[in-house]
């Protein structure tokens, strides 16, 4: 009996220990990058990192149960290489009636960084089969009316001065232009006044497939891995200036931390909420205003075997340029597909797969401001998105029928596509801003980089993780070492392509040739005066907002 009554203290210690070792935290796991996000821009980050610094550790976390399920997913966007072909929202008419296109050459400079890009994965064999993933399809402007045929025109001839736009053609010949695009002709009134532009080295890219295979690659490593199910919920800041993470299980509730010396928010929608969640002071300069986009979308062969462009129109007089229609060519799940769109929609969530209350929870005491002088400052935004919501199924096909005339009702049904956040960022003179395009922000100690921002979106995730290695990493960035190896993965960087026709026909040539595109047209300025890059547009002609869908 004495040695038992010995035993149970001795028994009760021991369940003691193991009880607080089992509630006490597991040590963080530690690594040189946390990639916040399984979508093509955190793709694409980690595959410069894996080239530039094999031997850093990274890890990537995924809310959802898989990768590229949100915007990246093909049925999501509108699956379009923006090159500013057709995008008249890039080329806008200044007061003086000339046409600017800086900043349409930077959208297809900027695109042509992601080709060579994906063309130098593919030849590693990090990319297969370039047809699951881009496949060549003539890229269209088309317009109606006086008005906007005599700005197509003079769009068409400011562009024949650029390098980056040859191979353009145009005509307001309706049979010419019913061979290029025959559904959007058939069944048009023989005297309608229109006009198009054509170029034959437009692309349809599945940015979802490029996702799935670029990490699929990245899993391949021992330094690398893959976390789905997997919600970020706080953040702290080590005495070193490294990130303590509080990653929770989605399926479970457990909570894990790591240790990452460099954080990349690269969530969508998702990222804002995340940068605020970091305390920098840089994020108090940031809200966000979601806009959901649905699409008319067919299945029907007979449809989708007869059309083989992407087809861009004209906004409609006082409406912002979001509200671009355009008829798809889509190769989606190893079908092809035509959809039009989009049409704006109006939710709170911030993600399609987000919370109602995402809108409610990034609004501060910080940027409530900023966001109540953007409503009133752009009240054709506001009175847009009122109208889409309003429509009836009758008024979105009513637009499909402008843009293919002979269309019937039955062929077609609505699909909800993806959430885009606008940025609205603080101004000194009218207190917020909407801002177009993408934003990265950063910590003044350069070991957090949140990317903000929706258009030009996936088309540019090559180029915008070049930015995000640059300001993260600016010493390493400018070593011999990094720069060789960039320039191995995209051979034009830190050149203008516009600003050297040779260099311009190589990556041309090289990029079609490996990615298996429509051989692209022989460069040639002869009698032509290249466009420099001109001015700032003025800001009573400059877009504003834009949803690259």
């Amino acid at each position: 009996m004495i040695k038992s009554t010995k035993v149970l203290p001795s028994l009760s210690l021991l369940a003691l220990l193991v009880t607080s070792a089992a509630h006490a935290e597991t040590a963080p796991e530690k690594t040189d990058v946390l990639l916040i996000g399984g979508g093509i821009m955190s793709a694409s980050l980690g595959t410069f990192l894996e080239e530039l610094q094999p031997d850093w550790k990274q890890i990537m976390v995924e809310k959802l149960d898989g990768v590229a399920l949100e915007s990246s997913n093909g049925w999501n966007n509108a699956g379009t290489g923006h090159s500013a072909n057709m995008e008249l929202n890039y080329t806008p008419e200044r007061p003086d009636g000339s046409i600017e296109v800086k900043k349409a050459l930077e959208i297809n400079e900027a695109f042509m960084i992601s080709r060579q890009f994906w063309t130098a994965q593919v030849k590693k064999g990090v990319l297969n089969n370039p047809h699951s993933f881009i496949n060549s399809t003539a890229h269209m402007s088309f317009v109606w009316g006086d008005k906007n045929v005599d700005y197509l025109s003079r769009r068409y001839q400011a562009l024949q001065k650029t390098v980056l736009f040859q191979g353009m053609k145009f005509s307001t010949d309706h049979k010419q232009i019913e061979q290029w695009s025959p559904l959007i002709m058939e069944g048009r009134d023989p005297k309608q006044k229109v006009a198009a532009t054509w170029t034959p080295v437009g692309t349809d890219v599945n940015y979802g497939e490029i996702t799935r295979q670029l990490i699929g690659s990245l899993k391949k490593n021992d330094n690398f891995k893959l976390e789905t199910s997997s919600e970020v919920t706080d953040f702290k800041r080590n005495s070193d200036n490294s990130w303590h993470v509080t990653i929770k299980d989605a399926k479970n509730g457990e909570t894990r931390s790591v240790d990452a010396k460099y954080v990349f928010i690269g969530a969508g929608g998702g990222a804002l909420k995340l940068l605020q969640e970091t305390g920098i002071p840089e994020a108090d300069k940031y809200a966000g205003f979601p806009v959901g986009g649905s699409f008319l979308v067919t299945e029907n062969p007979e449809i989708a075997q007869r059309h083989n462009q992407k087809v861009y129109g004209q906004a409609s007089v006082g409406a912002p340029p979001m509200s671009v229609p355009h008829l798809d060519s889509r190769y989606l799940d190893g079908k092809k597909v035509v959809l039009f769109g989009p049409f704006a929609t109006f939710s709170t969530k911030f993600l399609k797969n987000g919370s109602l209350f995402d809108l409610l929870s990034t609004t501060t005491t910080k940027n409530v401001i900023p966001m109540t002088n953007v409503g009133m400052d752009n009240f054709d935004l506001v009175k847009y998105l009122v109208g889409q919501v309003m429509l009836s199924d009758e008024d979105r096909f009513a637009a499909l029928k402008e843009y293919y005339p002979n269309a019937k009702k039955e062929d077609w049904k609505l699909i909800q596509a993806g959430q885009r956040v606008q940025i609205i960022k603080k101004d000194e003179e009218k207190g917020g801003v909407l801002k177009l395009g993408t934003e990265i922000v950063t910590d003044q100690q350069k070991t957090v980089a949140a990317l903000l921002g929706a258009s030009p979106g996936a088309s540019t995730a090559a180029p915008i993780a070049l930015d995000v290695v640059k300001q993260l990493f600016p010493e390493q960035f400018k070593s011999a070492e990094w720069q060789e190896k960039i320039r191995k993965v995209v051979p034009s960087y830190g050149k203008k392509l516009n600003d050297d026709p040779a260099l311009a026909q190589q990556v041309w040539n090289d990029t079609a040739a490996t990615l298996q595109l429509t051989k692209p047209p022989v460069i040639n300025m002869a009698g032509k005066s290249a466009e420099a890059p001109a001015a700032e547009t003025s800001k009573a002609s400059e877009p504003q907002y834009n949803m690259a869908l």
